[in-house]
């Protein structure tokens, strides 16, 4: 192509939400090194600090979401909507995108809203097996929508799925082969099994607590523990550093934790178990309830159902963690049909999936113009 492509992205307010928008980015500016991206965000949230990070300009929108319980809060919305409707409005008759590109979040609902107001052609990326409201309320506006599960037709118009699976951090695939340097690095024994524990990059105080109650069972047991504690409960777990526990706030090198690791133990949002897949251990899922609409449960279940993890529900943990975790570390039959069926549920390619389909819309909005005689929308681009 030959002039410059502009393409908006938005999506933010969680990580789930914002890493896999910046992997798309880095995925189209990789085929088109002249692309010109825009990143919209909601004010005060976290993508504002993670997007200029990984290089990429963004604005924000004064927006926020619904409390679902009653709130006083909740009589500042429509004024916010009213005000970010205006500004997406704005950023889009000022920017002139070629498509504009939503993966959940506040902000992406006005901005794809007033896109699709326009007829500027729009990619949906639901990242869970219950999709957010946001992206629900958008299904019947967008052009096409990817997805990361089957059997999502109940919430967007079946024509415009494509299943592509969720941006995944590209340093995760090939980890059997780091499986010495992650022993290294970790400071590991390889004759002793290893357990890795995920609370996600603020913490989980039900997990930490599971973990720090059964230090007993993994001393007896002989385990090693790389401990992710989440930055908001380090300081509270870092005494149980001892040769066979080790805590972080945070993993920087994930790839080489999956690699180290026998038996894995997380949360249930839409990244880790897209990830998880790809990684290929055997894996106990205890979904977070503290969720909309218990999405985690039902992200986690998707996975279960086919036999390719273990879920174990807050309230189920004091009964039968124990158990559970001895079954993973020491049955090789339940090792091995775990780990084979995850792998089987992996889509590694999914990045590049969904910036194939960006590349459609935008040969497809190309092809139009030149029909009706346009050579294209950013004339004025060099």
């Amino acid at each position: 192509m030959k002039r410059q492509l502009k393409i908006i992205i938005s999506g933010g307010g969680t990580g789930g939400h914002i890493y896999p928008a910046i992997a798309i980015a880095d995925e189209i500016m990789r085929r088109f090194p002249r692309a010109e991206i825009l990143f919209v965000g909601a004010k005060g949230r976290m993508e504002m600090e993670k997007v200029p990070q990984a290089g990429y300009r963004i604005e924000g929108l004064w927006i926020t979401g619904l409390e679902r319980k009653l709130s006083l809060k909740n009589m500042s919305f429509p004024f916010k909507l009213v005000s970010s409707l205006w500004k997406s409005n704005e950023i889009i008759k000022n920017f002139n995108p070629d498509v504009v590109i939503g993966t959940g979040g506040f902000a992406s609902g006005p901005l794809l809203k007033v896109a699709s107001s326009k007829h500027i052609p729009s990619l949906i990326q639901e990242q869970n097996s219950l999709p957010g409201v946001t992206n629900r309320l958008l299904g019947n506006h967008a052009t096409i929508i990817c997805t990361a599960y089957d059997n999502l037709e109940k919430f967007f118009p079946a024509d415009k799925i494509k299943k592509t699976g969720n941006p995944v951090r590209q340093d995760i695939l090939g980890i059997s082969e780091k499986r010495k340097e992650a022993q290294s690095f970790f400071k590991l024994k390889e004759n002793k099994k290893t357990v890795l524990v995920l609370g996600g990059s603020l913490g989980a105080r039900r997990v930490n607590h599971l973990i720090e109650a059964f230090q007993p069972l993994f001393k007896e047991r002989d385990v090693q523990l790389i401990w992710q504690t989440g930055s908001l409960y380090y300081e509270e777990y870092k005494k149980f550093d001892t040769d066979l526990v080790q805590t972080h706030a945070f993993l920087n090198r994930m790839d080489l934790a999956y690699a180290a690791a026998d038996v894995i133990i997380s949360r249930a949002g839409a990244g880790s178990v897209s990830e998880l897949c790809i990684v290929g251990k055997p894996v106990l899922f205890i979904p977070s309830p503290n969720v909309a609409e218990d999405h985690q449960t039902k992200n986690a279940m998707a996975v279960a159902n086919k036999k390719a993890a273990v879920v174990l529900k807050e309230e189920e943990l004091v009964e039968k963690f124990k158990d559970t975790i001895l079954s993973l570390l020491e049955s090789k039959n339940v090792q091995q049909e775990l780990s084979e069926n995850i792998k089987k549920l992996a889509l590694p390619n999914a990045t590049s999936a969904i910036v194939d389909e960006v590349e459609k819309l935008i040969n497809q909005r190309e092809n139009r113009k030149m029909a009706f005689g346009d050579t294209g929308i950013n004339n004025n681009s060099k």
